[in-house]
């Protein structure tokens, strides 16, 4: 099977979307960002010029991520997943870059872990069971200003273990804040994807989780934060049977899911 390997453009995303698996959100609107931001290398895997495939390479300097690996109904277990994956590791390992990230789906799982990546943390996803239940908000939590912008990029590197700069600037002017003492404690960007939440503290994850989940259905957490998964279940949240693994290739990253009270997405972490 003859299978080629080139860059995405935007007249492909028509032909792209007949990839999109049961379950997922429109894939098309991610490879449209993708396509929109410089660090971040959608591809596609063609034969005889029908796309039955694709992948993202999401780069932060010396780590990076893979994302929407995608192969169509009609061409799996043909060894195309693994072999979209070991040409993103050649050009990963082409450019040095340290560590390698992903979010893997049990169906995607046995395929990287046949390329040599390792799984280091769990994410259990929730369900909504009860209505929310109204309450009131810390005077700590404010909205976005423009002085505690270096304080966010900081805070993010200290909990994700990367210089993600280039992934949050569009989407800081959105974003609440949990200030104490004149210091940012935590941060909620509502307009990335899913709904980011990093905070430092219980206080502080605790308070902006109470902004995303009061009107959200779903909630994907590391199960390494107990604090954030017990406070959904006391707010009507129930574990399902679903959960996805973290598996990283490479250097370990020094990162803190316990502070994660809020997921980007599968593409991000």
């Amino acid at each position: 099977m003859n299978i080629a390997f080139e860059s995405v453009t935007f007249n492909d995303l028509d032909e792209i979307k007949n990839l999109q698996p049961k379950g997922w959100s429109d894939i098309t609107l991610d490879i449209g960002f993708y396509l929109k931001s410089t660090f971040c290398n959608p591809f596609k895997a063609t034969i005889e010029n029908k796309i039955v495939g694709t992948g993202t390479l999401i780069t932060y300097g010396n780590t990076c991520w893979i994302a929407h690996i995608i192969v169509g109904s009609d061409y799996r277990n043909n060894g195309i997943g693994s072999q979209m994956v070991n040409e993103l590791l050649k050009k990963i390992k082409k450019d040095s870059i340290e560590t390698c990230s992903l979010i893997a789906t049990d169906l995607g799982k046995p395929v990287y872990l046949k390329a040599g990546f390792r799984a280091v943390a769990e994410y259990m996803l929730l369900q909504r069971e009860k209505p929310w239940v109204d309450c009131p908000v810390s005077k700590n939590v404010i909205p976005f200003d423009e002085k505690y912008r270096i304080a966010i990029y900081e805070l993010d590197k200290k909990i994700s273990g990367e210089n993600r700069e280039m992934l949050l600037k569009g989407f800081m002017e959105s974003s609440m804040l949990y200030v104490e003492n004149g210091k940012v404690v935590g941060y909620y960007m509502p307009n990335l994807k899913e709904g980011l939440i990093f905070a430092d503290t219980k206080e502080a994850g605790l308070e902006l989780m109470k902004l995303k989940y009061s009107n959200a259905d779903k909630a994907a957490l590391p199960i390494d934060n107990v604090e954030g998964l017990e406070f959904l279940k006391q707010k009507g949240f129930v574990e399902t049977t679903t959960q996805w693994t973290r598996m990283v290739f490479g250097k370990d990253l020094n990162w803190n899911p316990q502070k994660i009270f809020g997921r980007i997405g599968g593409n991000f972490g």
